[in-house]
């Protein structure tokens, strides 16, 4: 395991919790290894999905900001987590979860391919409208490269994102002035009446998706803090750099939506005037989309070894490449806005209910705590299966209430599209776990 920063060997540590002696760092550097995966070009092009929704400008951008803090909220705390445990999310969700956590992590896995696919779309994208390859084998490269930094792990991962953070925030910054200097930004609804809260619903619930993806994440990169770490700095750097970089980029894409549409590294070039600062941008959102999944191929990688998968990581980055290039391919080949959209809400439908549910055993297990080993703690099996029960009837719950191209659910059509699915999956699920474990405690 890494014992310093800067210390850039390929990290073999697994899951297990990590010693108080080994811990390291300030909790300010979570400020940029959460920053710098949100400067892409998969937030940029959610921001114009407000102005296709048919919101405008104004409406969008309080849209997004109301989700954003919601979700940033939520990792935030989660991210706390880690100097008090020393072990990342998944596997401090075993307290929760007991053995039924495999599953759960399956399905992590499983959603960190999908934004493999999501990020790695408009990664490949520039690389190839930068060098004039063919646009699969831009995919590739990517998707390699990322899987190389994946491989070195959480000191690495940090030190990288330290200085995209520098290199992201000047090109998006000259980006966004190319951008105000003659180019419209300020765009009014198409829509009124019933449409337009549907559609403001809807887009709410696509910024909450994005911040609160990382939910299942947040304790990955703040578990080899020491263990006096303040809880107000860890939540502080970790809900600011979200929050912050996700309000910035979606803003300039709700501003960008008339020249960007599906043409996104096109679009970027135009906007920067071509030439050597196209160029740039061109480069560096395709460097922004190789750390941004470096961050889901480490995360990919716990999830396996809580499912208790014996896979080295780069076997484990070879499996994400092919999968998550066949996933790249489908977007690309159809209706880029009707897919993404519909992608991007189904892959995190399930984590308000997981954030409910170890939010909750937390509570019960933590109190007068100020720091809890994983690896010791015991769970009840009665308690395991009830929170997988919770977990899957929450989800059901939800259905109902989700606006994708994959499901549109009754209740979303009747409210004219509001998609209401992640508040529904996170009330349920705390409803049924949470009184499960106060009844529970009362009987005690």
């Amino acid at each position: 395991m890494p014992s310093h920063v800067g210390d850039m060997a390929v990290e073999t540590h697994g899951i297990a919790p990590i010693p108080p002696g080994n811990r390291y760092g300030s909790a300010r550097r979570l400020f940029t290894v959460w920053f710098a995966p949100q400067v892409n070009m998969t937030v940029l092009f959610t921001g114009t999905l407000a102005v296709v929704l048919g919101l405008g400008f104004w409406l969008g951008l309080l849209a997004m900001v109301i989700g954003t803090v919601v979700g940033s909220l939520a990792v935030g705390y989660l991210s706390t987590w880690g100097p008090r445990t020393g072990t990342a999310q998944l596997p401090n969700a075993r307290m929760a979860f007991g053995g039924t956590v495999g599953v759960v992590a399956i399905i992590q896995w499983l959603s960190s391919i999908a934004w493999d696919g999501l990020v790695g779309l408009f990664g490949g994208e520039a690389l190839a409208e930068l060098v004039g390859i063919p646009f699969w084998l831009a995919v590739v490269i990517v998707l390699a490269a990322q899987g190389v930094v994946g491989v070195f792990g959480y000191e690495v991962i940090h030190r990288v994102q330290a200085v995209m953070t520098v290199v992201l925030i000047v090109t998006f910054s000259v980006f966004a002035w190319k951008l105000i200097d003659g180019h419209p930004v300020i765009s009014l609804p198409t829509l009124g009446g019933a449409d337009l809260a549907g559609a403001f619903a809807l887009e709410v619930t696509i910024a909450l998706s994005l911040a609160i993806s990382w939910a299942s994440y947040a304790s990955d990169y703040s578990r080899y803090l020491p263990v006096n770490t303040s809880r107000k700095a860890v939540f502080g750097y970790t809900f600011g750099g979200l929050a912050v970089a996700y309000i910035a980029v979606q803003a300039i894409g709700v501003a960008a939506a008339g020249t960007l549409t599906d043409q996104t590294a096109a679009g970027v070039r135009e906007i920067m005037g071509g030439g050597v600062l196209g160029a740039v941008a061109l480069l560096a959102i395709a460097l922004g989309s190789v750390t941004s999944n470096a961050m889901n191929d480490y995360s990919g990688s716990l999830a396996l070894q809580t499912v208790g998968v014996r896979v080295r990581r780069p076997v484990s980055a070879v499996v994400v490449v092919v999968i998550a290039f066949a996933l790249i391919m489908w977007l690309h080949s159809g209706d880029l806005a009707s897919r993404f959209q519909g992608v991007l809400l189904f892959v995190s439908y399930w984590i308000p209910a997981f954030v409910a549910i170890v939010a909750i055993d937390w509570r019960y297990r933590s109190a007068g705590r100020d720091t809890v080993n994983p690896a010791t703690e015991v769970t009840p099996r009665r308690d395991a299966v009830v929170a997988l029960g919770a977990f899957f009837v929450a989800f059901a719950a939800a259905v109902p209430f989700m606006h994708t191209n994959l499901i549109v659910g009754p209740v979303a059509t009747a409210l004219h599209g509001a998609d209401l699915a992640y508040f529904v999956n996170f009330l349920v699920a705390a409803a049924i776990y949470g009184g499960y474990r106060l009844v529970k405690a009362r009987r005690a």
